[in-house]
């Protein structure tokens, strides 16, 4: 039976509502609930609880265990190397795409944007401004996603992305003492794009996810 319009908003909204107590940690990976529990959670209704379930179940966000409940996905280092390895495929692809079709306008107000923050930084960052540049960060990779134009590849991304959100929070965030060093990585990318150097900006992405994998493995 097809889903009507309505329907699909609401489990769209039930759907949303859990990846956001999720990322709050109000959800715990591995944690196991029921179908009430998310109600309360989520403050959707039940109808639209069951609905969203076998969608989180294909995004791999929880699965089904028998007289038990739903249990959320749980971090090990396995689901680390996966999602990040994801990640890098689709961002080199993402990376070379936009390297080509971004206007030198577009890409020059991206490096104002992470020059202002840089300061910002230079002078300290209160609770706010850091926000920012995490917003800033997770803006700019899903937007060189989205420019593929590619709704299949964007959705599977966004997935992958709250999973790796989830892989110790505090790890994969940006953190103080880390601002600098991200938005110099940043910096390095948004310098060869415009130079339109696709192998430089490939290189210099890379970079920036292998640092942040090595933060989620703290090693």
């Amino acid at each position: 039976m097809i889903m009507g319009t309505a329907s699909m908003r609401l489990r769209d909204h039930a759907y949303s509502n859990f990846t956001e107590r999720l990322l709050a940690r109000d959800i715990e990976p591995g944690q196991i609930l029921s179908q009430r529990e998310l109600v309360e959670l989520t403050g959707r209704s039940l109808g639209a609880i069951r609905e969203m379930i076998p969608r989180l179940e294909a995004d791999g966000l929880i699965k089904t265990v028998p007289k038990r409940g739903l249990q959320v996905l749980s971090i090990d280092i396995e689901l680390v190397r996966n999602a990040f390895q994801l990640r890098s495929m689709i961002e080199t692809e993402a990376i070379s795409n936009y390297c080509k079709v971004a206007s030198q306008a577009e890409i020059d107000e991206i490096h104002a944007q992470h020059v202002k923050l840089k300061t910002m930084a230079i002078k300290g960052m209160s609770p706010e401004a850091l926000k920012m540049a995490q917003k800033t960060d997770w803006d700019f990779h899903d937007m060189i996603v989205d420019r593929m134009g590619n709704k299949m590849i964007s959705d599977i991304y966004r997935v992958n992305m709250i999973k790796i959100r989830l892989i110790r929070n505090s790890q994969t965030s940006i953190q103080p003492n880390l601002l600098l060093p991200v938005l110099e990585e940043h910096l390095a990318i948004i310098h060869a794009l415009g130079e339109r150097n696709i192998s430089e900006a490939i290189h210099a992405l890379h970079a920036h996810i292998d640092s942040a994998k090595t933060r989620a493995l703290n090693v």
